[in-house]
């Protein structure tokens, strides 16, 4: 359609613009009009026989094809950011307390040739800042996404600076707002331990109509904890999944790739889930929480997720962070309490985020 769109109008240029140049020639008004009328006959007789010159035919879908294929090479990489492997040593439960980010290991994206024709790249301070300037980020959720955020501001605020962030940012059950002046990036961090709360963020969104350029959200522990009912917590999914829906700022449908083709979007934000992490049940420090946090209800809380429709993968709006792989992949060297990870597995995710941005706002990684 847009292929087109493009011809008829470099057809219309022609047919109006050469016949003016002409005119500057000073050819007589019948000889300008019959060679605009003869030319405008020669470009509609081509556009009509160009199906059955294959030559031609072959060029055009080409053209197309080429598109196609950018947008499915995106697609593609974004199935792969999670494609990671870490080399760790476990951490001491001072180093964890201390929410301490400089513990002993590494984590790199894996070396399959997919996974290296992607370019994917951990961004320093210079780019991540650059990326991120001028952005309102909000990040929501329980105290995983609270690690998220100290990942985050890690890459773009200077050591000296963290040690203040922490202070503040882990003021129990609170909200956090910081702006980094030097690349005019403002972060909320909203404490909403429910999928109530997020809903409740999402209408806050829409009735101010200021939506962020950046949304990281998640919750659920908290819900397996005191709630402990899947079904309770597929209910809060799909009101959420509705709300999100329809704060953008003109709601698209959604196919099972995402958006539909033909949708329209107005500066809609980037959104993330932040998925929950493996939970090792037999490290959690509290007898309820061993008790309720057992892999089966997991794996149910799991399954209603999967099923609500929130998620990309499953024709909704947010592209999934996942926590549980990330984690897992660390393995149980990267925990002291069973629930929460080293800073390594945050980082990771942050950086996933940052190549999820840069992919779907077409720019070279």
């Amino acid at each position: 359609m847009v292929g087109a769109v493009q011809y008829g109008a470099l057809a219309a240029c022609i047919v109006l613009f050469v016949p003016m140049v002409m005119a500057g020639w000073h050819l007589s008004r019948n000889k300008m009009l019959f060679f605009s009328g003869a030319l405008f006959i020669t470009l509609a007789v081509g556009v009509h026989l160009t199906p059955y010159f294959p030559a031609i035919s072959n060029f055009v879908s080409s053209v197309k094809s080429s598109s196609i294929v950018v947008s499915e090479n995106r697609d593609s990489c974004i199935s792969l950011l999670h494609n990671i492997v870490y080399d760790v040593k476990k951490p001491s439960l001072e180093d964890l307390e201390n929410m301490r980010d400089d513990v002993d290991g590494s984590w790199a994206w894996a070396r399959s040739d997919p996974v290296a024709a992607c370019g994917f790249q951990k961004l320093g301070r210079s780019d991540s800042s650059d990326l991120l300037n001028g952005s309102w980020v909000v990040v929501a959720g329980d105290s995983q996404a609270r690690l998220v955020v100290v990942s985050l501001l890690s890459l773009v605020l200077r050591s000296e600076e963290m040690d203040s962030v922490k202070v503040d940012l882990f003021k129990r059950h609170s909200d956090y707002q910081i702006v980094v002046d030097e690349i005019g990036m403002k972060l909320d961090f909203v404490w909403a331990p429910y999928m109530t709360n997020l809903t409740d963020l999402m209408m806050e969104f829409k009735q101010s109509k200021n939506f962020p350029d950046v949304l990281v959200m998640g919750a659920g522990l908290w819900h397996m904890l005191h709630v402990t009912n899947s079904s309770d917590y597929s209910v809060s999914l799909r009101l959420l999944r509705n709300s999100v829906v329809s704060m953008l700022p003109v709601s698209p449908e959604f196919g099972t790739d995402g958006p539909v083709t033909g949708s329209v979007s107005i500066r809609s934000p980037h959104m993330f889930w932040l998925g929950m992490p493996v939970l090792i049940n037999s490290m959690l420090i509290s007898e309820e929480k061993r008790e309720k946090m057992k892999d089966a209800m997991r794996n149910a809380y799991d399954t209603e997720l999967y099923g609500s429709k929130l998620l990309r993968r499953s024709g909704g709006p947010l592209l999934l962070l996942d926590i549980q792989l990330l984690s897992q992949k660390c393995g149980q060297q990267c925990t002291v309490d069973g629930m929460h990870y080293v800073g390594l597995v945050y980082e990771a995710a942050v950086h996933i985020m940052l190549n999820a941005l840069l992919i779907e706002s077409h720019q070279k990684l």
